[in-house]
């Protein structure tokens, strides 16, 4: 059998693997991030009273969506990249094989639950007709066509998990520019196309996810040779690899889909207490943080099959200077996000088109918020760690502690003094909290795993 020649992850500089991992990811991912404003910009200019609380709304069963995606996809990319790393070629194949198959278990998930579940949701949460209506045109139409959406996310992880993620980058930024230029021929119905309002919205997305897809597909066909992709090896699933695939997959699905239920509860307590106005402002928060939070996801994407690779050939001096480069990295940028929420939250505000009433209530919230964003860098990139070194139940807890266990609660108790602007302190003390807990899990992962690499390390 023909020698594989050792792939970049384990002999390029690290500095610069990090950053020709990363780069792409990270370009993309602001891309996405601007798109998800773009999005939300263009809802609001067609109806801001009650369209940007329709898409508030609806994320929490989005980010579900995204949640089973991206979590299938670590665990594949953990097991892939590692396979690769300990020269297990016919492991790494059948991690990408299986998936696949994984792909469509997820869509049929979501078709079912977009059929059954959309409406039962909204009338937990909203009140307005408009909202409703809105809210139940969106969600039903990305929900039953997310078919796009999980093969993207799954056709894109294994570009990286092989370390292409300059091709994972084109799949990515294809499907948010198809978004952002069909979101305004649909919403406002532009050529030949009607006016589809906030259902415009929802087919520029999954129109956009399909065609990301397909580029997705292609790009691993044509150009990722480290892995096999055939109909023969995907109707063949083997039980032992999706086992290890969901041993890293199912925190990770856990710890996003936390994300979900503390955005419910969150729009819940701030509706009780400000109205739709409030549910308003933390979507419209969600939306602008995401421009500094997807590059941080970019740059943890990037990191993971490194560490991973490098874990599988005991290469401890990468691991250790990959992490420390991440870490300064994605701090410096979550400073930058926290000088930007402070210094022009009103011009933030404005981009989509708010009342004078959520706009005074958004900057403040925008201020109180982003304190925390630099802890979060370290979270972050600590998160990175469990996930490649298949210690995702980690990742886990912190996220049940920081969001339901921390942020919910003391969310909820500072709602009582009436003030919506004292919730917002919630996000501080949570994140305190969570960082403190990643600490002590990466000291006690650190001298269990990486420490005995010492020992016979090949540099």
């Amino acid at each position: 059998m023909e020698q594989k020649k050792e792939n970049k992850m384990g002999v390029m500089p690290v500095k610069k693997l990090i950053v020709t991992m990363s780069l792409p990811m990270m370009i993309s991912m602001l891309v996405q991030a601007l798109y998800n404003i773009v999005d939300s910009y263009f809802v609001g200019q067609f109806d801001s009273q009650y369209g940007v609380a329709a898409l508030t709304i609806a994320f929490p069963l989005q980010n579900l969506m995204i949640a089973f995606g991206s979590g299938t996809g670590v665990g594949i990319n953990a097991l892939l990249s590692r396979s690769l790393g300990e020269k297990k070629f016919d492991k790494s194949d059948a991690a990408a094989n299986n998936g696949i198959i994984l792909t469509v278990v997820n869509y049929v998930i979501f078709l079912t639950l977009g059929i059954f579940m959309v409406r039962p949701y909204i009338l937990s949460q909203a009140t307005q007709e408009m909202t409703i209506h809105y809210t139940e045109q969106y969600l039903g139409i990305v929900m039953c066509l997310s078919f796009g959406l999980f093969c993207q996310m799954t056709f894109e992880r294994l570009l990286q998990a092989t370390g292409r993620t300059n091709l994972s980058m084109v799949s990515q930024m294809t499907g948010a520019v198809v978004n952002i230029v069909m979101d305004y021929m649909l919403i406002f119905g532009h050529g030949p196309f009607p006016e589809l309002g906030v259902a415009g919205a929802a087919y520029a997305t999954v129109i956009g996810q399909s065609c990301a897809a397909l580029v997705g597909l292609t790009l691993n066909l044509k150009f990722n040779h480290d892995i096999h992709i055939s109909i023969r090896r995907i109707l063949k699933p083997r039980a032992e690899v999706i086992k290890q695939i969901y041993f890293v997959g199912i925190p990770t699905i856990a710890m996003m889909s936390v994300g979900s239920v503390m955005t419910f509860l969150m729009d819940l307590i701030l509706g009780r207490i400000g109205g739709e106005d409030a549910i308003s402002v933390f979507g419209i928060y969600f939306k602008l943080q995401s421009f500094f939070f997807m590059p941080i996801f970019g740059l943890n994407n990037g990191i993971i099959p490194v560490l991973a690779y490098n874990y599988g050939a005991r290469k401890k001096a990468r691991i250790d200077q990959a992490f420390k480069f991440a870490l300064s990295l994605a701090f410096c940028i979550m400073c930058v996000g926290t000088i930007t929420f402070w210094s022009i939250p009103e011009q933030l505000m404005r981009i989509f088109n708010t009342s004078d009433e959520v706009t005074a209530m958004g900057i403040v919230a925008l201020r109180i918020i982003s304190v925390h964003f630099p802890l979060a860098a370290i979270g972050i990139v600590l998160g990175s760690i469990y996930q490649a070194f298949s210690e995702s139940i980690y990742a886990l807890i912190i996220s049940l502690c920081r969001q339901l266990v921390v942020l919910i609660p003391v969310a909820y108790i500072l709602s009582l003094f009436g003030n919506v602007n004292d919730v917002w302190f919630c996000f501080i003390v949570a994140e305190v909290v969570s960082v403190t807990l990643s600490v002590i899990f990466f000291r006690h992962i650190y001298s269990r795993k990486i420490k005995p690499l010492e020992m016979g390390q090949n540099q």
